[in-house]
């Protein structure tokens, strides 16, 4: 029984410390921000949630049968990882380029639920918090989980309490995100803001980076 509680502990620890890296929820945050400071405190504190919500959904899925979607499509997880990185890429270009709003208004609840619902998903579930990197790891601990016979259904509920903990740091880390905002000021957050973007920008770079490295060395081994 000891041995067994060991086991699936070890589980959980791993899937976390596979993920966390990755998803990265504490350094997400100002670029969560960055993408929400035109709206209200209300309105992060509601994308928190959802975001957390869709983050679990969506890693859950890639997990449970993200390699038979992949197969199904005939895509490979280094395509994944270009495609993911282009749409990073590309928000945080527009986010370097658009007019700093730092400031937010409250504004009318039916407007900014509006923004809630249009935004909660993409850009800020995907790819954002669950971008290709913590996709392609999720499909891979799900392939293994099914790989180990007896074992599967109890390595993948491992999986998945550690899916849920990382989901929940992220609901943590996007809910008290916003007092930053309050610290820094107008000036301050307008600076926070331009640094953030670059930095999605250069996330993005990378992503596309390791997914072009994977698909050019098989055709330079031959």
């Amino acid at each position: 029984m000891e041995q067994e509680i060991f086991f699936y502990a070890n589980a959980v620890l791993l899937t976390m410390a596979t993920l966390l890296p990755i998803v990265n929820p504490l350094g997400s945050a100002p670029i969560f921000l960055s993408m929400t400071a035109d709206l209200p405190g209300a309105a992060r504190r509601k994308l928190a949630i959802v975001v957390a919500r869709h983050a679990l959904l969506l890693l859950t899925a890639a997990l449970l049968i993200g390699s038979h979607v992949l197969r199904f499509f005939g895509v490979s997880l280094p395509i994944v990882r270009v495609g993911g990185g282009l749409l990073v890429a590309a928000n945080g270009w527009r986010l370097l380029n658009e007019d700093s709003h730092p400031v937010s208004t409250p504004g009318p609840v039916d407007a900014w639920e509006r923004e809630v619902a249009r935004r909660a998903f993409y850009p800020l579930t995907f790819p954002l918090t669950v971008g290709p990197g913590s996709i392609s790891i999720a499909i891979t601990l799900g392939a293994k989980a099914q790989s180990l016979g007896a074992r599967t259904a109890a390595e993948l509920a491992a999986d998945l309490a550690g899916i849920v903990i990382v989901s929940g740091l992220v609901f943590l880390c996007y809910r008290f995100a916003s007092r930053l905002i309050a610290y820094l000021g107008e000036t301050g957050t307008a600076v926070f803001l331009r640094l953030s973007a670059f930095i999605l920008l250069c996330i993005g770079v990378a992503i596309i980076w390791s997914g072009l490295v994977e698909l050019v060395q098989p055709l330079l081994a031959r």
